[in-house]
């Protein structure tokens, strides 16, 4: 049923014109897609990547007097204003986005307040755009000769690019670049370990939900054939975020069903509300704030959640099947010095959490790096892996200096790591998460992914994760939501991932931590298996016993300072090591 959705929808807005339907209905059909393109954008912006933005309008704003100037002041053509408008908004995107989206918090929000107050005010003290009167005489669009008009002619063009909008998006995020797009709402830690340059990808998002809001615009002066800046202020802007949270700010299709909920329900507010209390006003906005309130507490994910139960998503079709390999990268040979630890050292303010620690790891050997609670394991392990930065002390990874280098330099080197509270995207399917492994091991980009180019390399991303997650016992699992699954296999999925990077050295940050007896003895499987494959691995630890039957070596840490190094046996043997873990000797 879902699969005839889209095209039955898309030729009922196409051939609505077509139809006996009054004048009304064309009009506000055409603001529902005039306000969808715009949310759109904001369903990739907020919803799915995290970054809320209160300044769109100012966006439509960019594309609406670009159209307006052009046509009327300078005699240029109503469709090349289209790409002049859309570039516009797109260099005024990675301006302001080289900013705000270095932001984190509350700062980010409120800097797009102040960047859409500014173009707001902007625009109605300039002479030349007309002040607050605006621009007036904005010719119709004519497409070979025929006078789209305002009307139904316009539906079609309207609906046609909305529809489009929405196609690309969704492509987008059945796709590699729209996977790391997914990673950012989690944080950048794990998307960062994963190769991804989450700069990179806020700055993608904000540019094309930018350049929607600009198409938007466009569409909009020429339906308006009118532009003042009272449509592009900060009330707009917080109406169209109003739009996508309310039809659901995570779903492509909530963009739809929220601005038709939006537009329906004002206009009928507009001559009620009149009617029942006695007097006009914006009272249609109490109303809609009461709303608001209601959907956030009974349906935090919108209103398409509802519409979305009715729907059941089929499991993505296994077409992967015969795909070729994802390239490989070269391995360590049995024995060479693989990771060498020179003496790390970790300040915070006059807190030392690393002292001094060294040790090597070998390929083909499993070293274990264990301690009590707050021996500075996981903080070792996040100065390796490029989380933290060191003090001072040296990281060499097959030979080169990697202290000092972001976590994706270091993992598109060939070092990959899981986490110590699982690090993952609960809404995508277990394949989808592992397939997030295969970043660096993949090409294509953002407009590859939207005109849906890049189908070959998905086969083999998909068929890569599969292999990886038949290589842990899992493979029976991967179409389920990975936030469904257990702690236990979390873990597994989460080393899976990792093992689709491809790397030389796999890092694991307490992978028994919180697991049940049966769950820490099919991990030990899992391990025992890739050790027997050549996987070499370091694997930090509080859980002696765990690691005793699976480890070469042990690094046991106290209090920041290396306390010993040794076989398992000569750990247990030790008495420094019981009276760290007993806090006796005997």
């Amino acid at each position: 049923m879902r699969r005839y959705a889209f095209p039955a929808f898309a030729a009922l807005m196409l051939v609505l014109p077509l139809l006996p339907v009054p004048d009304f209905w064309i009009t506000q059909s055409n603001y529902i897609g005039l306000y969808s393109i715009v949310a759109l954008g904001l369903v990739l912006l907020t919803g799915v990547s995290g970054l809320t933005s209160f300044g769109q309008a100012a966006f439509v704003g960019i594309g609406a007097y670009t159209a307006a100037f052009l046509a009327t002041k300078m005699g240029v053509s109503p469709w090349l204003t289209l790409f002049v408008g859309v570039a516009l908004a797109i260099v005024a995107a990675l301006i302001v986005g080289a900013v705000t989206l270095r932001m984190s918090g509350h700062y980010l929000p409120l800097a797009t307040i102040a960047w859409g107050l500014a173009l707001y005010y902007m625009m109605g003290n300039m002479e030349w755009l007309g002040k607050y009167d605006g621009l007036l005489g904005i010719p119709t669009l004519h497409f070979f000769g025929w006078d789209l008009g305002t009307g139904r002619g316009l539906h079609v063009l309207i609906w046609a690019l909305a529809l489009l909008a929405a196609l690309a998006i969704t492509n987008l995020l059945d796709s590699r670049a729209g996977r790391a797009i997914r990673a950012l709402k989690s944080g950048s830690t794990m998307a960062e370990a994963m190769g991804i340059s989450t700069f990179r990808y806020k700055i993608t998002a904000f540019v094309i939900a930018a350049a929607l809001a600009a198409i938007s615009g466009w569409l909009f002066a020429h339906f308006q054939r009118t532009v003042n800046p009272t449509p592009f202020s900060l009330t707009k802007g917080i109406e169209y975020l109003f739009m996508a949270v309310l039809g659901g700010v995570g779903y492509v299709w909530g963009a739809f069903l929220g601005s038709a909920v939006v537009r329906v329900v004002d206009d009928q507010l507009q001559v009620l509300l009149p009617k029942l209390i006695g007097t006009s006003g914006n009272f249609e906005v109490i109303v809609f704030g009461i709303v608001l309130v209601v959907v956030l507490k009974y349906a935090p994910d919108g209103l398409w959640t509802f519409i979305q139960r009715r729907l059941p998503a089929a499991p993505r079709p296994r077409d992967w099947e015969g795909a070729a390999a994802l390239p490989a990268r070269d391995k360590p040979a049995r024995g060479e010095l693989l990771l060498d630890v020179d003496a790390v050292r970790k300040e915070f303010g006059g807190l030392v959490a690393v002292n001094d620690v060294s040790f090597q790891i070998r390929a083909g050997d499993i070293v274990g790096l264990i301690g009590p609670n707050g021996a500075g394991k996981s903080t070792t392990f996040n100065l390796i892996t490029g989380v933290l930065g060191l003090t001072r002390g040296a990281v060499r990874f097959r030979g080169q200096p990697v202290g000092g280098l972001p976590s994706r330099e270091i993992a598109r080197r060939g070092m990959s790591r899981t986490f110590q509270h699982v690090k993952m995207i609960p809404e995508m399917t277990v394949l989808e998460n592992v397939a997030l492994g295969g970043y660096l091991r993949s090409h294509a980009g953002t407009v590859k992914a939207m005109l849906r180019l890049e189908r070959e390399e998905e086969r083999r991303l998909f068929a890569e994760a599969e292999r990886q997650l038949q290589r842990i016992g899992m493979e029976g699992q991967m179409h389920e939501l990975a936030g469904n699954l257990a702690l236990g296999p979390q873990r597994l999925m989460e080393i899976a991932r990792a093992l689709a990077t491809d790397p030389a050295l796999l890092l694991l940050d307490e992978p028994a931590a919180g697991l049940r007896h049966k769950e820490k003895q099919a991990l030990a499987a899992v391990l025992r298996q890739l050790k027997a494959e050549g996987m070499s691995i370091l694997l930090v630890e509080h859980d002696m016993d765990f690691v005793m039957g699976l480890t070469d070596r042990i690094v046991v840490m106290e209090f920041g300072t290396k306390l010993i190094e040794g076989t398992p046996a000569e750990v247990q043997a030790s008495p420094a090591v019981r009276a760290a873990y007993l806090g006796t000797e005997h």
